[in-house]
């Protein structure tokens, strides 16, 4: 017998759905997108790094940050950002299989992720109301994209490059050095 399963149409039966279950996908304007999960060493490298130091400046009291097992819910579906901070609030519980209140996301690219990270990334993360700032990095060199929300809406981004450069989160109070985003990573130099 082969029986079917009925695919889901709304965010909360993604959830539900995919709970549990092995691979990694995302929900995207109503369909089931299916992700790749064969990342490159630098990837690792580079979130890590970020999430390590967004977690050394952010208080803990304050601000979940995470990794790529954790949803950010966005107007079209479900994201699944490489690091995310996200703001505890009276809503957010234990339990919780999304971000409450994320404030803060990146991805880090890969050959294949441009379109997806620039494009249609970028235009389902700036519809999420708390978001503050939309970060890319490269996986080949120290430069990365910020993108941030001011009281008159979005702008960016914001291109730096090299490891004297920094990040600036200002509305997070973060500072972050290319330097050390990129520690001990394999990338060339910024030409």
């Amino acid at each position: 017998m082969n029986l079917q399963q009925k695919m889901p149409t709304l965010a909360d039966e993604f959830l539900r759905r995919n709970e549990g279950r092995e691979g990694k996908r995302e929900f995207v304007r109503g369909r089931v997108v299916e992700m790749m999960i064969d990342v490159t060493r630098n990837h690792v490298d580079i979130a890590t790094n970020l999430l390590l130091a967004l977690r050394q400046h952010l208080d803990r009291e304050t601000f979940s940050v995470g990794s790529a097992n954790f949803g950010v819910r966005t107007p079209d579906g479900i994201r699944y950002s490489d690091v995310f901070v996200d703001r505890k609030t009276a809503a957010a519980s234990a339990d919780d299989p999304i971000a409450v209140e994320p404030v803060f996301v990146a991805e880090v690219l890969s050959p294949s992720s441009y379109g997806r990270d620039f494009v249609h990334k970028l235009a389902d993360y700036k519809g999420v109301d708390s978001l503050i700032y939309y970060l890319i990095l490269s996986h080949e060199e120290p430069r990365v994209w910020l993108w941030g929300r001011s009281p008159e809406g979005w702008n960016g981004p914001q291109e730096l490059a090299g490891a004297n450069a920094a990040v600036d989160l200002g509305q997070l109070s973060v500072q972050l050095s290319l330097a050390d985003l990129y520690d001990g990573v394999a990338v060339r130099p910024v030409s």
